[in-house]
C-alpha cells in the first residue's frame, strides 16, 4: 500500500525507517574507519553476527530516539568520563548526542568480532576501528561539546583564542602538548638523585651514584634502561625513584645513560648497542666493583655474620637490571657472554621484558612483513627513526588519554595542562638509529628468533638464552598493554637460572614505578611451600603463566620489598661504602645526570 504524503508521521515509524538506515550504514562506516586508518584490505565479516549487531542497533536506536522526542533523554546515564561534566546533560541535544556516538561506537567495535580472520588481522582491524571511533567522538568538535562552549561564552571568547595560540604552539613544536614542560629541567626536578659520570663513549654515559648507607653490597647493581626513552623514569622524583630506593638499601648503583642518536649515529646496529653499550657497561662496572673490594689482610676482621662471606675474584661481579628494551639488551648480552664462557653478572632482574616475542600485545599491530620491509628499505641501512614519530605511535595506543584528552583541553577549552613529571618524562622522546631498529622488529617482533636456540648471531655469537644459569627477578605488570604479563613469563621459561616471577597491578610505567611508601596497588608472587610445589630443573617456575597465578598470592602495597630482599641475597657481603665515585681508573667526568640524558630529541 503506498504511503500517504499528506499523513502525519509517527515517531516510532520515523524513527524505525532511520534506524533501518543507520543499520545498513553501519558496515559503510566500518569499511570508511579501515580506510581512514590504513587498513584499507577487504575483510569478511560473519552474516549471522552481522545480522544480530545490526538487529540489536536499530532496536536500541528506535528507543533512543524516542526518548528524545518525549524528553526521557535526558535521565540517561551516559556513563563515559568525556561526557561526565554535568552540561552534557543540561540539553537534549548533547545527550543525545553523547548517546548516538556511544551507540555508534559500540556497534562498529562489536563489528569487529564479526571479522573473520586470523587473530593477527582482527586486532589490527580493531586497532584501526578504534582510532577512527575515538577520534569522532563529539568531545572532539567544538560545535557539539557543551563543555568547550560554555567556557567560550564565560570567558567571552578568551579561551578560543588562548587555544588557538596552543595549537600553533603545538605546530611550531611538532608535537601535541601534555604537560607544562616549564615546570621541570632535568637535573634540577626530575632525575636529580646525587652522582656523576664515571665513564662514557659514543654510545653512553655510566652514572655512579652517591651511596646513601654507611655500607654497601659488594656487588654493585648495573642498571640498563630503555635506549627508547630516557633513563630518568627509573629517577623521577625522590618520593618515587627505584634508583634512590635501592641506594636506601644499601646497594651500590651505576646506570647507563644512553646518548639520544643524530644523524652522526645513523649506521648504528643492534651489535652496537650490545658491544658498544651493554657489554662495555658490564665491562666498566666489574672492574669498579672488584676495585671496591677490600685488599686482602691478615689484620682484617671477617666480614659480620650478617654481611655474608666474603667474595673472590672469580665471583660474579655485578648485579643487572633491564628494563623493557633494556631487559631485551641485557639478555642478548647476558646470551653473548654465556656463549663466550664470561660470567662477570651474578645475577639479573628484568622488569616488563620481552625475550619470547611470539605474542607482543598491541603493538603487534605495528609490525608484519611489508611494514619491516619498509623500515628495511627507507632508514635500515642508515638513518633515524625520528622520536616525534616513535612518540605518535606510542600515543595512538591510549588515543583518549595521550592526545584527544589534550586536545580538547588545549585547543577547544583553552587551558594549559598541569605540570606532571611522568608526562614530562613521556614527552622528552629519542630518536632510535635505523640499522639498529629494523634488526629489532625483524628478530624479534617478527621472527622471534631470540627465544629459538642458536637461531640468531648477535656480536659474532649465535644466541641461546638457556646458556644464562644465573639467579633472575622477573617482574611484569598485569595491565600491561606493551608487554603482556603472558609474554614476560614465557620469557621467564627461557632462562636456566633459578627464576623467581612477580606479578604487579597497573600497566607497563605505573606497576613498574610504584614507590614502597607509598602502599598502592598490589603484586602476586608465590609463597614458599608453592615454589617447592613447582620446581623443574633449576627454574621454581609452573610450566604457564595460568598455572603460576592458579597458586600465587595476592600481597597488598608494592613489589619493590620483595625485589630488595631478593637482591640483597644476590649482593654480596657488605663493606664500607665508597668516599669517592668511580675508581682509579675510572675518575669523575662530570656530574649526574650527565649531557646524554638532555639533549633533547
Amino acid at each position: 500500500m503506498a504511503a500517504n504524503p499528506s499523513a502525519p508521521t509517527r515517531p516510532a515509524e520515523q524513527s524505525g525507517g532511520q534506524a533501518a538506515a543507520f543499520a545498513e550504514g553501519l558496515q559503510q562506516a566500518f569499511a570508511a574507519a579501515l580506510k581512514t586508518a590504513g587498513e584499507a584490505q577487504a575483510v569478511k565479516l560473519d552474516p549471522v553476527r552481522v545480522a544480530a549487531i545490526q538487529a540489536r542497533f536499530a532496536k536500541e536506536y528506535v528507543e533512543l530516539w524516542a526518548g528524545l522526542l518525549n524528553g526521557s533523554v535526558q535521565s540517561l546515564e551516559v556513563k563515559d568520563r568525556r561526557f561526565a561534566s554535568e552540561s552534557w546533560r543540561e540539553n537534549r541535544f548533547s545527550t543525545y548526542t553523547a548517546a548516538l556516538y556511544l551507540l555508534n561506537a559500540r556497534a562498529l567495535l562489536e563489528l569487529v568480532e564479526a571479522v573473520q580472520a586470523d587473530a593477527k588481522t582482527q586486532q589490527k582491524v580493531r586497532f584501526a576501528v578504534q582510532q577512527w571511533v575515538d577520534a569522532a567522538a563529539p568531545s572532539n568538535i567544538w560545535a557539539l561539546n557543551p563543555e568547550a562552549m560554555q567556557t567560550a561564552m564565560k570567558t567571552h571568547g578568551e579561551s578560543l583564542r588562548r587555544g588557538m595560540d596552543n595549537l600553533l604552539a603545538d605546530l611550531r613544536r611538532g608535537k601535541l602538548t601534555q604537560t607544562d614542560e616549564s615546570e621541570f629541567e632535568v637535573g634540577r626536578n626530575v632525575a636529580t638523585s646525587e652522582g656523576a659520570v664515571v665513564f662514557e663513549n659514543p654510545w653512553f654515559q655510566l652514572i655512579d651514584y652517591k651511596p646513601l648507607a654507611a655500607q654497601v653490597h659488594a656487588r654493585p647493581l648495573l642498571v640498563v634502561p630503555p635506549c627508547i626513552n630516557k633513563f630518568y623514569i627509573l629517577d623521577l622524583q625522590p618520593t618515587n625513584s627505584l634508583v634512590r630506593y635501592a641506594l636506601e638499601q644499601g646497594q651500590r648503583v651505576l646506570l647507563m645513560s644512553w646518548r639520544n642518536p643524530d644523524a652522526t649515529c645513523a649506521h648504528w646496529t643492534w651489535d652496537d648497542y650490545i658491544e658498544h653499550g651493554v657489554l662495555r657497561a658490564i665491562e666498566v662496572a666489574s672492574e669498579i666493583a672488584v676495585a671496591a673490594r677490600p685488599k686482602p689482610n691478615k689484620a682484617s676482621k671477617p666480614p659480620s655474620q650478617s654481611s655474608g662471606k666474603a667474595l673472590s675474584r672469580e665471583d660474579g661481579a655485578i648485579n643487572a637490571l633491564g628494563f623493557c628494551v633494556g631487559g631485551t639488551l641485557l639478555g642478548t648480552a647476558l646470551a653473548v657472554l654465556a656463549q663466550r664462557g664470561s660470567k662477570p653478572v651474578h645475577s639479573a632482574t628484568f622488569l616488563t621484558t620481552l625475550l619470547d616475542f611470539s605474542d607482543t600485545g598491541i603493538l603487534d599491530v605495528f609490525v608484519d612483513e611489508a611494514q619491516v620491509q619498509m623500515r628495511e628499505a627507507t632508514i635500515g641501512k642508515g638513518g633515524l627513526l625520528r622520536g616525534a614519530e616513535l612518540a605518535a605511535a606510542f600515543s595512538s595506543l591510549r588515543p583518549n588519554d595521550l592526545t584527544w584528552n589534550y586536545v580538547v583541553g588545549n585547543y577547544l577549552k583553552g587551558e594549559t595542562p598541569p605540570p606532571f613529571d611522568l608526562l614530562y618524562w613521556n614527552a622528552d622522546s629519542t630518536n632510535l638509529p635505523g640499522p639498529m631498529l629494523a634488526w629489532y622488529l625483524r628478530n624479534t617482533y617478527l621472527e622471534n628468533k631470540l627465544a629459538r636456540p642458536d637461531a640468531v648471531t648477535v656480536a659474532g655469537k649465535p644466541l641461546n638464552l638457556r646458556r644464562i644459569a644465573i639467579p633472575a627477578y622477573v617482574y611484569a605488570s598485569r595491565e600491561d598493554h606493551i608487554v603482556p604479563w603472558h609474554s614476560a613469563y614465557a620469557s621467564a621459561l627461557l632462562l636456566a637460572g633459578r627464576t623467581r616471577f612477580v606479578l604487579g597491578a597497573s600497566g607497563h610505567i605505573a606497576g613498574v614505578i610504584n614507590p614502597a611508601s607509598k602502599g598502592k596497588r598490589s603484586h602476586w608472587r608465590l609463597d614458599a611451600a608453592a615454589r617447592g610445589r613447582h620446581v623443574a630443573g633449576e627454574a621454581s617456575l609452573p610450566a604457564s603463566a595460568d598455572a603460576w597465578l592458579e597458586s600465587a598470592s595476592e600481597h597488598p602495597g608494592s613489589w619493590w620489598p620483595d625485589w630488595a630482599a631478593w637482591l640483597a641475597g644476590q649482593a654480596g657481603p657488605l663493606q664500607a661504602a665508597p668516599k669517592a665515585y668511580g675508581s682509579a681508573g675510572y675518575k669523575p667526568i662530570e656530574p649526574a645526570p650527565g649531557r646524554y640524558v638532555k639533549v633533547r630529541a
